[in-house]
C-alpha cells in the first residue's frame, strides 16, 4: 500500500469523519480508494467538486455521487438545547474532532466554528437536545466544497488527529488505573473479599490472575 497516494488522496476529502462513505474515518475511505475497494464518489460532504477532484488525482472516471450513501446538501452545525441537556457525555465521546465541550452532569455545548456537521453526536443523545442547523444563512446554501473549504477541512483533520491520540491516552490511563485496582485487591484479597474460605478465596485470585494476565496481553499485542 502506497502511504504517499494515501495520503494524497485524504487531503482531498472533507475531513468531516462523518463515515457515510461507509469507513470508519475519511483516511480508512482514502485506504479503501487506493486499494481499489471504495468508489470515489462516496463521499456526500465532498459532494460532485469531491468526485471531480479524486477522478483528476487518481485518474478514474467521474462518476454521479452514489445516491446510496446520501446527497450533496448544505453544510450544518450541531446546536445542544441546553435547558434540556443532561451532561451524559454522550456527545462528546462521539465527537470526532472534540467540538463539544462539557463535563459530566453539566450542560455541553458545541464550537460552531470547530463542527463539522457530521451528525454522529445526534443519535447517541438520549434525550434528543441536538438539532441541526444551517451554517450559513444565504440563498441558495452553498454545499460541498463551496460549504467547507479547504482550510477548515485541513483543521478539522488536525483536530481528528488530536482526538485519536487523547482517545488512545485516555484508554491507558483507563486501563492502567484498573490495573493498579486490581494488583491492590489481590494483593490484600483477603481483607478486600468479603469471602473467608481459603478455597474460596484461591478460586477468586486464579480468576484476578487471569484478569491481569489477559491484560498484559492485550497491551504487548497493541
Amino acid at each position: 500500500m502506497d502511504a504517499r497516494q494515501i495520503n494524497a488522496i485524504n487531503a482531498l476529502l472533507p475531513q468531516t469523519q462523518c463515515t457515510r462513505c461507509g469507513f470508519p474515518d475519511c483516511e480508512g475511505y482514502a485506504q479503501a480508494i487506493a486499494q481499489g475497494e471504495a468508489g470515489i464518489n462516496q463521499c456526500p460532504p465532498g459532494g460532485a467538486e469531491g468526485v471531480k477532484r479524486l477522478a483528476q488525482l487518481t485518474g478514474l472516471p467521474e462518476v454521479p455521487l452514489s445516491e446510496a450513501h446520501g446527497a450533496e446538501g448544505p453544510r450544518t452545525l450541531a446546536v445542544i438545547d441546553e435547558a434540556w441537556c443532561i451532561g451524559c457525555t454522550l456527545c462528546i465521546k462521539a465527537c470526532p474532532v472534540d467540538a463539544i465541550i462539557g463535563t459530566n452532569k453539566h450542560m455541553h455545548t458545541v464550537i460552531e466554528s470547530q463542527c463539522t456537521g457530521c451528525e454522529l453526536c445526534i443519535p447517541v443523545c438520549p434525550v434528543d437536545c441536538i438539532s441541526l442547523v444551517p451554517a450559513h444563512d444565504v440563498e441558495p446554501a452553498p454545499t460541498g466544497w463551496a460549504a467547507w473549504p479547504q482550510e477548515l477541512a485541513d483543521q478539522a483533520r488536525q483536530r481528528y488527529a488530536f482526538h485519536q491520540i487523547r482517545v488512545v491516552r485516555a484508554k491507558a490511563d483507563h486501563d492502567a488505573r484498573l490495573q493498579a485496582k486490581a494488583e491492590h485487591k489481590l494483593a490484600h484479597i483477603e481483607e478486600a473479599s468479603k469471602l473467608t474460605d481459603p478455597q474460596e478465596l484461591d478460586k477468586k485470585r486464579a480468576v484476578i490472575e487471569a484478569a491481569l494476565a489477559r491484560a498484559r496481553a492485550r497491551r504487548q499485542q497493541g
